[in-house]
């Protein structure tokens, strides 16, 4: 599903690079749960960005879906991104101005899905995560949980075929966290590919295979 060949990343100041990703391969078969870990600058949510499309200027060969990333324009990159991916943020990264329910729709917004098929869908996955109270409230108004929750809804909306989750648990009590994960170890038996980046064993554990980054190197796999 996604082949990495060394793939690298760095910044120039001057005639200085700081380099923040080395020689990167990576294969993810559809269906895998990958934990990515390391100490903070390793590189974690750097690869995790490159994963998702957002960042182009690096170096190496990216295949999604046997589509040659690396050599794609950006609008065919978003174009792939927005049908296939879903992010999950420790920030949550909700519209803060729309409601949960305007929320939800705005992925699919993006696609050519009718307004009915969308309120359908956004009804559906209000029920699915037993938040169709909270559908009318803006986020500042849910607790934590709740805001992490609506952004898991949000990113499975359109059923991607992988989720990517930049340390989802983070800004979360215990329970709440662990409600999320459980959610992810559902969703990936359903068939759905996730990659997150954690600093947390327990988290990475719900993983069935865990990368480790040290300075921007991969050391462990």
């Amino acid at each position: 599903m996604i082949t990495l060949r060394n793939v690298e990343k760095f910044y120039e100041q001057g005639v200085i690079k700081t380099w923040v990703l080395r020689r990167i391969s990576i294969e993810v078969p559809e269906g895998a749960f990958i934990s990515i870990m390391g100490p903070s600058g390793a590189g974690k949510s750097t690869l995790l960005h490159l994963l998702g499309m957002h960042d182009s200027a690096w170096n190496g060969e990216y295949y999604f879906l046997d589509q040659p990333v690396h050599q794609l324009r950006k609008k065919e990159r978003f174009e792939l991104q927005k049908k296939y991916i879903g992010f999950v943020f420790q920030s949550y990264h909700l519209l803060d101005h729309l409601t949960v329910y305007e929320n939800l729709e705005i992925p699919l917004s993006y696609r050519d899905i009718p307004r009915s098929k969308r309120e359908s869908m956004v009804c559906d996955v209000l029920d699915r995560f037993q938040i169709v109270g909270k559908k009318d409230l803006y986020p500042n108004q849910l607790s934590g949980g709740q805001q992490q929750l609506v952004a898991v809804a949000r990113a499975i909306i359109a059923n991607p075929k992988v989720i990517l989750a930049d340390e989802p648990t983070g800004n979360l009590h215990s329970s709440q966290g662990q409600e999320i994960m459980e959610l992810f170890k559902r969703l990936n038996e359903e068939g759905t590919t996730i990659i997150q980046v954690t600093h947390s064993e327990k988290n990475a554990s719900y993983g069935r295979r865990i990368i480790k980054l040290s300075d921007g190197w991969m050391v462990k796999d």
